[in-house]
């Protein structure tokens, strides 16, 4: 078994405690997701792909996907729909944060908007959300896994030191992005990094104070969940077409977990391209012609 015995306690612990947690039965439901849909230029012509459904990644939102969406859906004929999961973007808040129940959302959304088995494309977060749709056999035709190994990995503590940082910043009541950029370069050099952050924060038009639309607290306990893969391979696998694209200065997808992704994806491929783990951002144009080639296979 290629999965660690600590790692899988670890992950069914911390979803013990989560359930444990829960006071509410509004915490188990299924949250509203906010989306943002592209229709086909040609919608008379055929498609040239299934419907796609994108997941973007931790403190990300549909916003990041709009040009890829919209040249998705040109070149494939095809409607595109950007999804912010839970506790994101302009989706519903709620205090439960783990892959079972963003899978829950996703798979809620498909259903209820009548998407004939999509293909699915997930981004690290989304990448795990997409994975665990996939091994619960929702009604999807393929999938693009973007630098994300299906696997338990602990989440590295620069992520609880971007929800800090986001926190002081709320707390400080900015009133300029300049204010809150300089506070978050004292702790994150990267302007990529902080810019990717700060399209989460939004002004209060009567106080003209800066907040941050995501709930922090709530994100910040749930990280030890975002580690965490539910998953064993004597009990799941998808049978579709699946895509690996993995960032090759990035080590979300390493040698050691292939051995994982050819048991739980039997019909896949892993292709890299020269950037880190924002591959999509950093490649673009490569990213696309990688998911319009994959789109179109038989």
């Amino acid at each position: 078994m290629f999965r660690s015995t600590l790692a899988s306690t670890f992950c069914r612990a911390s979803q013990w405690q989560a359930t444990r947690s829960m006071s509410t039965a509004r915490e188990t439901a299924v949250a509203k997701l906010s989306f943002s849909a592209v229709a086909p230029p040609f919608p008379s012509q055929p498609a040239k792909s299934k419907p796609i459904v994108i997941l973007h990644g931790l403190f990300g939102s549909k916003q990041n996907w709009k040009a890829l969406s919209k040249a998705m859906a040109s070149r494939l004929n095809t409607n595109v729909y950007s999804l912010d999961l839970r506790n994101h973007g302009e989706s519903e808040h709620i205090a439960r944060h783990d892959y079972p129940s963003m899978a829950k959302d996703v798979d809620h959304f498909i259903k209820e908007h009548s998407i004939d088995r999509p293909m699915v494309i997930g981004h690290s977060m989304g990448g795990k959300v997409a994975m665990s749709l996939a091994l619960n056999q929702a009604p999807i035709d393929r999938l693009v896994v973007v630098d994300m190994a299906p696997a338990p990995a602990k989440l590295s503590s620069v992520f609880q030191s971007y929800c800090k940082v986001m926190e002081q910043i709320q707390a400080a009541k900015v009133r300029k992005q300049s204010e809150a950029d300089k506070m978050m370069a004292q702790v994150i050099d990267d302007i990529g990094v902080r810019q990717f952050l700060l399209t989460n924060l939004k002004r209060d038009p009567e106080t003209g104070e800066y907040s941050f639309r995501i709930p922090l607290a709530t994100l910040g306990q749930s990280l030890k969940n975002l580690g965490c893969f539910e998953f064993e391979t004597t009990e799941h696998r998808f049978d579709g077409k699946t895509l690996f694209i993995k960032g090759n200065r990035s080590d979300y997808i390493s040698d050691n977990s292939r051995e994982a992704i050819r048991q739980f994806f039997p019909h896949s491929r892993i292709e890299g391209l020269d950037a880190g783990h924002w591959v999509h951002a950093e490649k673009p144009e490569e990213f696309l012609k990688l998911v319009i080639q994959f789109a179109q296979e038989q």
